[in-house]
């Protein structure tokens, strides 16, 4: 395609025109079209049309109309052409120098002035566009009209909106006036008003001729409003109203068929109605007429119509032409001619027949195809929207309108659309990036690969496509093929597949709620059928209906992704990596149409090398499930930090969901109804203590066993009152055992639990089956027991259990005295020599003295176990029999003691305090650093840091 070009045409022969810059974009792009054409812009070679009908009615009701404006503008240098629907001059009007000026420019009657042969012009324009249009002195592509400012406007039939034809009025761009436009656009209105005159003249002819035909036989006549047929020669049925709704549609189609004659219909009761078109003639008027006629078919007796033999061997029923005194009331509708039938039926006849329908050529037609938009209409409310995907909401669209509608349909959407953002308010800029993603061209296109779908769009302006974006309203246009597809990088288009040539282009903007979401464009191969008003309002409908289904998967495109990405970030971004345990989890969402849920796992290290796993379920999906779910899981991890037991962990959590949020308002938490397994490891004892809310139990394999469910007490979900205490069970694993935890969506099947034991061994049988690797571990069970993807949410944690090695724990029990500090203080820093950690004495003599110290002192009379733990870090645990728990206090300045705590805190990592049936555990986390010197202590410092402010 040859580039635009940089200034206007003929602009090298000394005319005076703007840049450019100051040319509107179509006008641009016609300019492209002309020159890939090879038009010469000093004088284009016009075709003529010899066999013009010069009584036309698009003549006979323009002229006098016409004849009219060229008197309104007597004395000013104005001529006046009439142009049909295929761009032939038929008649023009002017003073003698402007027709001899339109003589040596070849504008004489049947020149065409399209622009295949003029280049750009008004009427070219007009036609393309199906609007009016104003080319403006510089603008035009011929060199010798360049002075000239034409006006033209189309001449529309009102009956289906069709454009019979243009009319251009040219002036003197320095004698142009805004108000020749309007008074041009009035003629154009009263050429339309007297084509639909001279319609209905030709209706009312074709009446009287059928009329003077009926007075020569005994004709009665069909009652539409009541369905009574009501002939001279006796009573007729009464027709129920679908029926007769059925006959008019089948008259209708008869009538503008080009090759039928009759038709069958079959009513209730075994009859069968007969349909037969007869052609009618009066004067230049033409049309037919559909008669009806009824039998019975299972022979009760009642004579059938006389028949015929059709030339294809078809039995035809022959209709008489009986007359009736009574005013007829017929049904007048349109007609399409069918050549070769004959004009009179056989004089023999069946006893009764009735007039139905009466109309003209062409009526018929659009009268078929109001009735085929309202079923398109039709079809689309039920189609369009059966799903929230954008891209089967956009191939829907385009199936729908092939071919009844169009020959091929494009739809491209905004790129930040398909991305579920808010499309930009307003109208688009012609560069906004779109992306194709529906073409379709017909059954015959199946298969086929199109080009240019799911790949960027970019219409530039000056197209039709850049109109309908920058107007938001439905555009048409008939132009090449290339000037069709605009640029595309080297890629292809899917106009191609209509083949070089014009063709009928209707641009359609997919608009909702105020916003252009992307555009439909539906194409027409040739033409031999232009899109016109009708056609206009029938895509916008279409584009409309298509546009807030595209919008509704929209929003829930962004809803979604936006629980999605909530949940996913509430959800641990990776496991912690422990000794205790080697983890590995998967998370799979539910389909589109369930939604995202409210599933989560979790790893929550714990002090003494111990872990907490827990996997939990809330009811629901959607943002508020997800929100929720982050509530509870944020829940679970505080308590985890206290180092409660499972069941008190389940036991605060159902307290703080059954905490209605307004109680006199009857709200309920929406956690209410979820689950939760909570379940803590501990690698030096080698076992698991486990409780459940309503949640599925785990199960576990043992090496060199099988898989089995853990036995755990079965509480109630959240928030359902309290109906029973949680309860913990405590079992032993053997290092390497596998440990399952998991949501019930792993054991769902289709919407509901299906059989839940039968899936629950499915779920054994695929651990047995499973190798070492963790994560092939989940892979399997996935495939096992979701072929098909998840029908609810599903989370799933795998755990592979350690034990601590004996050589990694030392421990000792003393008597509740004060003197034995010393002796804790000697076997920590023999026991710390052997494990190669001596660079930790000070600080580990200096915990383990405050925390015996303080346990002998407020431990009550029991024993005092010491308790060393080497792992990557070193923990030290002393237990006492004693409930009360340690608190950080702020010492006087004159106080001797209080700060053993603040110094415990001062030099280690991290410590705290967990609670046993009977007594506690404070322990201290320290990391050991042998790569760095151990520093100097300044105790005056620290000192410092207890003193009281002021």
């Amino acid at each position: 395609m040859a580039p635009y070009p940089t200034t206007p045409p003929g602009s090298d022969h000394g005319d005076r025109t703007p840049p450019v810059a100051g040319v509107r974009p179509e006008i641009l792009a016609s300019w492209q079209r002309s020159q890939s054409l090879g038009i010469d812009p000093e004088g284009a070679a016009l075709p003529i049309e010899s066999d013009l009908d010069p009584d036309s009615r698009l003549v006979r009701a323009a002229t006098p109309v016409l004849d009219r404006l060229w008197e309104q503008f007597s004395g000013v240098p104005v001529t006046v052409a009439l142009a049909d629907s295929r761009a032939n001059i038929v008649n023009r009007w002017g003073d003698p120098a402007g027709l001899k000026l339109m003589d040596a420019a070849s504008l004489v009657p049947g020149a065409n002035v399209d622009e295949r042969f003029m280049g750009t012009s008004s009427v070219s324009m007009v036609l393309s566009t199906r609007a009016p249009f104003v080319v403006v002195g510089h603008e035009h592509f011929l060199h010798e009209l360049k002075e000239l400012t034409c006006m033209a406007a189309p001449v529309r039939d009102p009956v289906g909106g069709a454009v019979r034809g243009a009319v251009n009025l040219s002036v003197p761009r320095v004698l142009a006036e805004p108000g020749m436009a309007l008074a041009l656009q009035d003629a154009t209105e009263r050429i339309g008003e007297r084509l639909l005159e001279l319609s209905t003249a030709r209706e009312v002819e074709l009446m009287h001729s059928f009329r003077r035909a009926r007075e020569r036989g005994g004709h009665a006549e069909l009652d539409l409003g009541s369905g009574e047929l009501s002939p001279l020669c006796g009573p007729a049925p009464r027709l129920a109203s679908q029926e007769r709704l059925m006959l008019l549609e089948r008259a209708v189609e008869l009538i503008s068929s080009t090759g039928e004659g009759f038709a069958e219909v079959p009513l209730a009761g075994s009859r069968v109605a007969m349909l037969r078109r007869r052609e009618l003639h009066h004067g230049d008027a033409e049309g037919a007429a559909v008669e009806v006629s009824f039998e019975e078919t299972r022979g009760t007796g009642t004579p059938g119509p006389a028949t015929a033999t059709a030339p294809d061997g078809r039995d035809v029923p022959v209709l008489s032409r009986p007359t009736v005194t009574a005013e007829a009331r017929p049904t007048v509708t349109a007609a399409a001619h069918a050549p070769g039938m004959t004009a009179e039926p056989h004089a023999a006849a069946p006893a009764d027949a009735w007039l139905l329908l009466v109309g003209e050529p062409g009526v018929g037609r659009l009268a078929a195809e109001a009735r085929g938009r309202l079923s398109l209409l039709n079809e689309a409310g039920m189609r369009l929207g059966t799903t929230l995907d954008m891209g089967r909401t956009a191939e829907e669209l385009a199936r729908i309108a092939v071919p009844r509608f169009a020959d091929l349909v494009v739809v491209d959407l905004l790129e930040n659309v398909l991305a579920g953002d808010e499309p930009p308010p307003g109208q688009l800029r012609p560069d906004t990036a779109l992306r194709r993603v529906a073409a379709w061209a017909g059954e015959e296109s199946r298969g086929t690969p199109i080009d240019g779908v799911d790949e960027p769009a970019r219409y530039p302006s000056g197209t039709p496509q850049a109109r309908c974006l920058e107007t938001g309203q439905p555009v048409t246009d008939s132009v090449l093929t290339a000037a069709l597809t605009g640029p595309s990088a080297g890629r292809g288009h899917p106009v191609d597949l209509l083949g070089e040539g014009v063709h009928s282009y209707l641009g359609a903007p997919l608009s909702a709620r105020g916003s252009v979401l992307g555009l439909a464009g539906f194409y027409r191969r040739g033409r031999t059928k232009p899109y016109e008003q009708d056609d206009l309002t029938l895509a916008g409908e279409l584009a409309a209906r298509a546009a807030i289904s595209v919008d509704n998967a929209r929003r829930y495109r962004r809803e979604h992704h936006a629980a999605l990405t909530l949940q996913r970030s509430l959800l641990p971004h990776a496991l912690p990596r422990l000794s205790a345990v080697d983890l590995a989890s998967r998370y799979l969402p539910a389909d589109a149409a369930a939604g995202v849920g409210g599933d989560w796992f979790d790893a929550i290290p714990l002090s003494g090398l111990r872990v907490a796993l827990v996997v939990g379920d809330v009811p629901g999906h959607g943002l508020q499930a997800a929100a929720t779910m982050g509530r509870l899981r944020t829940a679970v991890r505080t308590l985890a930090g206290q180092d409660l037991l499972p069941e008190e962990v389940l036991a605060h959590l159902d307290d703080l969901v059954s905490r209605t949020p307004d109680e006199s308002a009857g709200e309920q938490d929406p956690a209410t109804g979820a689950t939760c397994l909570y379940a803590v490891y501990d690698p030096v004892s080698c076992r698991c203590t486990a409780a459940r809310a309503g949640h599925p139990p785990p199960a576990v394999l043992t090496p060199g066993g099988e898989a089995r469910l853990i036995d755990l007490p079965a509480g109630p979900p959240f928030g359902l009152g309290g109906i029973q205490p949680y309860e913990s069970a405590t079992v032993d694993l053997p290092a390497d055992s596998l440990l399952t935890l998991y949501t019930d969506g792993l054991l769902k099947e289709s919407r509901g639990y299906g059989d839940t034991d039968a899936r629950t061994g499915q779920l054994l049988a695929s651990l047995n089956r499973s190798g070492p690797a963790l994560e092939d571990v989940c892979d399997r069970v996935a495939e096992t027991l979701l072929p098909d993807g998840p029908h609810d949410d599903v989370a799933l944690l795998l755990a592979r259990v350690h034990a601590l090695p004996e050589d990694r724990v030392a421990s000792w029990e003393f008597p509740s005295d004060s003197s034995v500090v010393a002796r804790a203080r000697a076997l920590t820093r023999a026991q710390l020599a052997a494990w190669g950690m001596s660079e930790l004495d000070f600080s580990t003599g200096l915990v383990v003295s405050e925390l015996v110290t303080n346990a002998v002192r407020y431990g009550g009379q029991g024993p005092v176990n010491l308790r060393l733990l080497r792992d990557d870090s070193l923990i030290c645990e002393v237990s006492d029999r004693s409930n009360t728990s340690p608190r950080i206090r702020r010492a006087a300045t004159t106080e001797e003691g209080g700060r053993g705590l603040f110094l415990v805190a001062q030099f280690t990592k991290s410590w705290g305090a967990r609670y046993m049936p009977q007594g506690k555990t404070v322990w201290a986390e320290q990391i050991p650093q042998p790569e760095q010197p151990a520093s100097e202590v300044d105790e005056q410092a620290l000192l410092a840091m207890f003193d009281e402010p002021g």
